[in-house]
């Protein structure tokens, strides 16, 4: 097993998470197998009960773990499959140890940060590298390991301590150090500063770590005098030292890389053979190339609360471009604060207010994601009642589902009190209630999480056609509030229709206007979130049909993905997961016609 080592120094934000995961496209294209591991040196067990202004979005893996949104950057550009274990968190990591002192596992000892701390540490890197998560069997290749946060930062030391360490138990010729740094530009005369990196490297080998590779972040390419003194005074190969400025889009950062022989240079210090087998040309023209060449705009306005930080919503960004590719539209995103878009702000906000309703209005396309809280929630409703009275493409994702579903009963069913007992605790009309199994005292890790089936009720629905799937799809799940499942039958009376539920026929999942009764291009809403699965070159469909509806491209498309008519039906009440495996199992491939 070999160890690519990501840190960072000066500040935070440079893009570790884009080094490593650039890091792992160039060693799988070089034909390794290739695993990943994300350290958050933070004291809370994982990111679920963490604030998206804080932290960014939540990633939601398959197994249910609520991680860093690095560990969705791991997963789009190697295409693997990651669980709550590629996530090592300061919390996971002592809560384990005082569990083991509790047992007796240590009896007779003074349990210290050194050694049972940073021998935990080892341990669960060397056990999680030798996962496979790639869907194949065996163990991987290389692990790329980044540690979060800055060196010198005082919460990291007993990670930087074990990784020191690590490099004594696995062999030095095992182990490769990138250390990312940030060359900053002082003043008018752009000079291009390099003590930062210098004090960076100087603590970083202070503490036992000597990096093989300099990942420079600056705005423009390094001066060749900048590499050479940044090589001279950081005691690495001038050749070691890769400008990392800023370029069009990610997908270029691994290009970037391998045109600075970034490749070569890793394999030839962890003693692996085929970088000259390096090959990123379906990289460079599916991804990077295409990206630049999108031409035809297609102007989506995302409703949400957290709009002040992109990153709260990195995986929604991502699967709109991803589908915007596959559409070949370019993606034009306006941002709208919720809170915006409600009455009172025409009075206290009123340039905001005109700007939100004029994006809104503008929209070939309307998004309201998840979250949480009631800030915002009735101006996520009226871009809702939006969308569906003037036929604008809607799609909502957990919170905009259900969103939608209390616009749909206030407008239409005529329940003007409909509302989500998250908001309106004591609602008389409530649309959105608090799902029964979920604790009531606890918040981390408590809610409905990670990947859950949901059973497709007709094959004669958008969903179904986006998905290629007849009976059943896959996707993750993190909420704690659902669909009344009382008010469904009213709900769909009126052409609302739930056209995929989970495996009981109780929990509503994904809806969409049947029939489209209301000649709508487009308004779906699911209850999982679709985004945590999406991923370059395989866009979600629920996203892809979103974009394609809003280019006016949508009937063409489904026109070649039509399956043979069947009625809608009522779900089949209590069916089990072993009875929806056999089910599935008897008509795995859906017929298509093209």
């Amino acid at each position: 097993m070999k160890y690519v080592i990501v840190t960072g120094g000066v500040v935070s934000g440079l893009g570790k998470g884009v080094t490593a995961s650039s890091i792992g496209v160039l060693l799988k294209n070089c034909g390794f197998r290739v695993t990943s591991i994300k350290i958050d040196p933070y004291l809370n067990v994982d990111a679920g009960t963490m604030s998206p202004f804080e932290h960014g979005e939540v990633f939601v893996l398959d197994d249910g773990g609520e991680a860093d949104l690095d560990l969705g950057n791991y997963e789009r550009f190697l295409d693997v499959t990651l669980t709550k274990d590629n996530n090592i968190t300061t919390g996971k990591l002592y809560q384990s140890v005082i569990e083991r002192e509790r047992r007796g596992d240590y009896l007779g000892k003074t349990v210290q940060v050194v050694p049972h701390i940073t021998d935990a540490c080892q341990d669960w890197i060397q056990r999680v590298a030798h996962t496979p998560v790639d869907g194949k069997e065996g163990v991987p290749d290389v692990c790329v390991i980044e540690l979060g946060g800055t060196v010198g930062d005082i919460e990291s030391m007993p990670f930087i301590e074990a990784l020191r360490q690590l490099q004594f138990r696995v062999g030095p010729s095992n182990v490769c150090l990138v250390h990312v740094s940030l060359v900053p530009v002082i003043g008018v005369v752009g000079e291009q500063k390099t003590k930062p990196t210098q004090h960076t490297v100087q603590v970083l080998r202070s503490l036992g770590l000597a990096p093989h590779l300099l990942a420079c972040r600056c705005q423009e390419p390094l001066e060749e005098s900048v590499r050479e003194k940044l090589a001279l005074f950081c005691q690495v190969p001038k050749e070691c030292v890769l400008t990392m400025h800023d370029v069009s889009n990610i997908w270029r950062v691994p290009l970037l890389m391998e045109s600075q022989g970034a490749h070569n240079i890793i394999c030839k210090s962890l003693n692996l053979p085929g970088a000259d087998r390096m090959d990123l040309s379906l990289w460079k023209n599916s991804l990077a190339d295409r990206w630049d060449s999108l031409v035809d705009p297609v102007k989506i306005t995302l409703i949400g609360k957290y709009t002040g930080l992109s990153d709260a919503y990195l995986s929604v960004l991502k699967s709109l471009q991803h589908a915007c590719m596959e559409a070949r539209m370019k993606l034009v995103l306006e941002w709208v604060e919720a809170s915006h878009l409600e009455p009172e702000a025409q009075q206290a906000h009123p340039q905001e207010y005109e700007t939100a309703w004029r994006r809104v209005k503008e929209a070939d396309g309307i998004l309201v994601p998840g979250g949480f809280g009631n800030r915002g929630v009735e101006g996520k409703i009226l871009a809702a009642n939006y969308a569906r009275t003037h036929k604008v493409p809607y799609l909502g994702i957990c919170l905009g589902m259900q969103i939608a579903v209390i616009e749909f009963a206030r407008s239409v069913l005529g329940l003007s009190e409909a509302n989500s007992t998250e908001f309106t605790p004591g609602t008389s009309q409530p649309a959105v209630v608090f799902m029964p199994e979920i604790s009531t005292t606890h918040k981390g890790g408590t809610m409905r999480l990670g990947a859950r089936r949901t059973v497709l009720q007709t094959v004669s629905c958008i969903t179904a056609k986006l998905y290629q799937k007849e009976m059943y799809v896959d996707e993750r799940h993190r909420h704690r509030y659902e669909v009344n499942p009382e008010l469904v039958p009213k709900l769909e009376e009126k052409g609302m229709h739930f056209v995929g539920r989970d495996e009981t026929g109780e929990r509503m999942e994904v809806f969409e206007l049947y029939d489209n009764p209301a000649e709508h291009p487009y308004y779906v809403a699911a209850q999982y979130h679709p985004e945590f699965k999406s991923r370059p070159g395989k866009p979600s469909p629920l996203f892809l049909g979103f974009i394609l509806a809003s280019s006016k491209k949508l009937d063409t498309y489904l026109r070649s993905r039509d399956f043979p008519k069947s009625p809608y039906r009522t779900p089949t009440r209590n069916l089990s997961t072993e009875a929806a495996d056999a089910l599935a199992a008897s008509n795995e491939s859906p017929t298509v016609h093209h």
